[in-house]
């Protein structure tokens, strides 16, 4: 699985974290981030629950 976030389309919510944050976090800035070295993570369940609870859709979820 490979877990992607477009830092231009990213608000800051932070719901990604708060769902997930073993693999999201927010940077400096509020925005959201995926934690360095978790980009392929093998997903769980709050990954992708992570993904839909994201207000703008900015967070992607590629694979099984």
């Amino acid at each position: 699985m490979r877990i992607s976030i477009d830092a231009d389309v990213c608000i800051g919510a932070g719901q990604c974290a708060l769902v997930s944050p073993d693999v999201f976090t927010q940077d400096d800035d509020g925005f959201g981030t995926v934690v360095r070295g978790r980009e392929d993570e093998v997903g769980g369940p709050l990954v992708r629950e992570a993904a839909r609870a994201c207000p703008v859709q900015a967070i992607t979820v590629d694979g099984p």
